[in-house]
């Protein structure tokens, strides 16, 4: 084999297929890039290790044709580290030889006839704006779990009904929903999948920053999920588990609620629990036009802060957990945001608002309360 490509090129698709490979491949070959220049004018980067696989092609000019496989990590690492110019890789009997400008690398390659077939991609069933499917991916997959031990946790839900997409997370502590348009082809019926929140967060960082649309396509019984756009493919096996109930949770009504500014709010949270031990929590005492925030006690410190708010019903003291309630907060990308409560020991909403103060709908984060001492 030998091609030459341009470096960007090459180095984009390259990492963008190394990110889904595992940092501990079961198998040598799991942990490998596969490069291939058989057919036409494009170099096709693959990925595979039986959970997900990725694959992007890049225009080259290829003067021998061929197939091999290098170690995906140490292949991104040399190439993102390149100088800018055209890359020329050569293989020859067992060895790959990556030249760009005066740089020189050679590298061992593994044997292709080991490395498995990438699966094919799922049925079409539809697509999505790229903009709000990586919004919509990012707001989401903030609560997912990170505890492998529960995987129902560590995925992100994805309801299909009609012309309407749910995407919910949730770690048993807080809860995120997104709704959002999307285009059925019309082959799709109804159905709720559960997606390893890590792959489909990768996904969307790099489909959601392309021109075309997400095209978004489920296997029929075969438990696989497929995302595409701008040249580039994933797929992904489905976490075979029981996702909770997470409707019964969300609260139908509320006593209070205030509307506040996120920035300033983000800020005093950050200065305040400087002093939280562990970051145990912080407390949120609601007046009628202002709010204090505190944490700690006399014998690790103490913080207070105070901040206007525009609050209706019941004056109330609640506490969180501060990185969940700055997730949330950073999760909303508005400026303004209406934190709901029913009581201090409930669950809270915090939802988008707009300029005139009105509740943004679509998005919510649910966030359960942090038991007050005494």
């Amino acid at each position: 084999m030998k091609i030459r490509v341009e470096r960007d090129g090459l180095a984009e698709a390259v990492a963008w297929v190394a990110r889904s490979l595992p940092s501990r491949p079961p198998v040598p070959v799991l942990g490998g890039v596969l490069l291939d220049a058989e057919t036409g004018e494009t170099l096709t980067v693959s990925g595979f290790d039986y959970e997900v696989s990725a694959q992007c092609g890049v225009a080259a000019t290829i003067a021998d044709a061929g197939r091999t496989l290098v170690s995906g990590r140490l292949l991104a690492d040399i190439t993102k580290s390149l100088p800018n110019h055209p890359v020329e890789l050569t293989v020859e009997g067992a060895r790959v030889t990556i030249t760009c400008g005066s740089a020189r690398f050679s590298l061992p390659t593994m044997p292709v006839e080991d490395y498995p077939a990438l699966p094919d991609m799922p049925q079409l069933a539809g697509a999505v704006a790229p903009d709000v499917f990586a919004e919509s991916v990012g707001q989401v997959a903030v609560a997912a779990g990170k505890d492998d031990t529960l995987p129902m946790l560590t995925g992100v839900r994805l309801e299909i009904e009609d012309e309407k997409l749910t995407l919910v997370a949730t770690d048993r502590f807080r809860l995120a929903m997104r709704e959002l348009s999307w285009e059925p082809t019309g082959t799709v019926s109804n159905t709720n999948l559960l997606v390893p929140a890590k792959t489909l967060s990768d996904a969307a960082k790099t489909l959601g920053s392309s021109g075309s649309k997400v095209e978004i396509s489920l296997g029929s019984g075969d438990g696989l999920l497929g995302l595409s756009g701008s040249g580039r493919r994933t797929t992904s096996r489905l976490l075979d588990a029981e996702f909770p109930k997470y409707r019964q949770l969300l609260p139908a009504e509320h006593n209070a609620a205030a509307v506040v500014d996120v920035a300033p709010l983000v800020e005093a949270i950050k200065r305040v629990s400087l002093v939280a031990e562990r970051g145990t929590q912080v407390r949120l005492e609601f007046t009628e036009t202002s709010l204090r925030l505190s944490a700690g006690g006399d014998d690790e410190g103490s913080a207070e802060e105070e901040l206007p708010v525009e609050l209706s019903g019941d004056p109330l003291t609640i506490a969180f957990n501060p990185a969940y309630l700055l997730d949330g907060l950073g999760a909303l990308r508005t400026d303004r945001a209406q934190l709901s409560f029913t009581t201090p020991s409930r669950p809270a909403l915090i939802k988008p608002v707009n300029d005139a103060g009105e509740v943004i709908p679509g998005y919510l984060y649910l966030l359960m309360p942090v038991r007050l001492p005494g």
